[in-house]
């Protein structure tokens, strides 16, 4: 059998090499967590290095994923438990119509001839009046709806094809304080999605909505980045939406 030699104690590391060194993978370790794993995970970007190495919007993903899941979780709870519950038995409303045929009857036979005949007379005179004020209303409306689309000018408009479980980003780029108009609708289903901006270390969430057919409005930039829409197609089938943007933004650029 061979013997090892074991070391020597002038060759065994100090405590001060050993503290240094622990410290040194503690620095280490506390770097990656603060620009690489809170980033990638939780979509948390304090030091701006997330951002550019594109592990905020994986993060950012993965919380939609996990809210979305969520929500799928409690409304299958709550569909479960409004099935389990007994439904109450509903009175038929025939039970009343016998009634109410009565009384209606017996007010028919209270009128008098002159009373029916005058009123005939008075509804014939009312009727086109109520028909020119109801022309007028409708013109008047269709005008104001001509005017609105004539006054809306998009900067950009675009059109994209979302399958089953798919999801894409489309964002503005925005000075703090500047609006932007939009409007948006699907043609194939609803859809999930999360108005939201970031830049410069900086993130914010305007505005969420789940299984929703169409949005328009205005979005105001709470700082200097990047501001706009994350949709998901939750549907069984391809689902296809319009895009349009204007007002007050330098580009519109696809994210994700």
């Amino acid at each position: 059998m061979y013997n090892t030699d074991l070391p020597t104690r002038a060759e065994l590391p100090s405590t001060g090499k050993l503290l240094r060194s622990t410290l040194l993978a503690a620095v280490i370790a506390f770097a990656l967590l603060v620009t690489v794993v809170l980033p990638a995970e939780y979509a948390i970007d304090p030091t701006g290095a997330g951002r550019l190495l594109g592990l905020t919007e994986m993060g950012e993903i993965k919380a939609q994923l996990a809210e979305e899941a969520e929500l799928d979780q409690a409304n299958d709870e709550a569909a479960a438990m409004q099935a389990s519950q007994p439904t109450a038995p509903q009175e038929s409303a025939s039970d009343n119509q016998p009634t109410a045929a009565n009384t209606a009857a017996q007010q028919a036979s209270d009128v008098e001839p002159e009373q029916v005949a005058s009123s005939v007379s008075d509804q014939e005179m009312v009727q086109p009046e109520a028909s020119l004020a109801l022309a007028d209303a409708l013109a008047a409306e269709e005008a104001a709806s001509q005017a609105t689309e004539e006054a809306a000018t998009w900067g950009d408009e675009v059109s994209f094809t979302l399958t089953p479980g798919e999801g894409t980003e489309y964002k503005l780029t925005m000075e703090e304080g500047a609006v932007a108009t939009f409007a948006w609708a699907s043609d194939g289903g609803p859809l999930n999605f999360d108005t939201h901006g970031d830049g410069n270390g900086n993130s914010i969430s305007y505005e969420k909505g789940r299984g929703v057919p169409e949005d328009e409005g205005e979005l105001e930039a709470a700082f200097t980045g990047n501001h706009g829409w994350f949709f998901r197609n939750r549907n069984d089938n391809d689902v296809t939406v319009m895009l349009r943007v204007g007002g007050d933004y330098g580009e519109l650029n696809k994210v994700l």
